[in-house]
C-alpha cells in the first residue's frame, strides 16, 4: 500500500516555473516507478512524465519535453516535477502515481498505475 500526497501547485504567469512534490508513505517507495499525470477541465487524464525505481531512466510526453524534469529522492520518499517555461495549456490538476513496474519501465499508460494522489492545481495565466 502506498499513499501519495502532492503539493506545490499554484498560480503562475506564463513563462514562470513551479516545482511539485509528491510525498509517499510506507517503506516501499523505492519499489515503485513513479509518474505524473494531469487533467485539464473537460479533458481526460493524460501522461506527463515517469521515472524508474532507481531514477536512472525517465520518459516525457512530447508536450513537456525540454521544459519539465522529473526526479526522485528515495531517502525522502519523494518524487518531484520541476516545471519551467510554463504555458497556459499546462493548466490542469496534476497527479502523481505509483506503478509496480518490473519490465519496460517507466510506463506511460494510466492503467498501469495502481496508486494515486489527490492532485494539486496548477494554473498558468497568459
Amino acid at each position: 500500500q502506498v499513499q501519495l500526497v502532492e503539493s506545490g501547485g499554484g498560480l503562475v504567469q506564463a513563462g514562470g516555473s513551479l516545482r511539485l512534490s509528491c510525498a509517499a508513505s510506507g517503506r516501499t517507495f523505492s519499489s515503485y516507478a513513479m509518474g505524473w499525470f494531469r487533467q485539464a477541465p473537460g479533458k481526460g487524464r493524460e501522461f506527463v512524465t515517469a521515472i524508474t525505481r532507481s531514477g536512472g531512466s525517465t520518459v516525457y510526453a512530447d508536450s513537456v519535453k525540454g521544459r519539465f524534469t522529473i526526479s526522485r529522492d528515495n531517502a525522502k520518499n519523494t518524487v518531484y516535477l520541476q516545471m519551467n517555461s510554463l504555458k497556459p495549456e499546462d493548466t490542469a490538476v496534476y497527479y502523481c502515481a505509483a506503478d509496480y513496474c518490473r519490465s519496460s519501465c517507466p510506463r506511460n499508460t494510466l492503467y498501469n498505475y495502481g496508486y494515486w494522489g489527490q492532485g494539486t492545481q496548477v494554473t498558468v495565466s497568459s
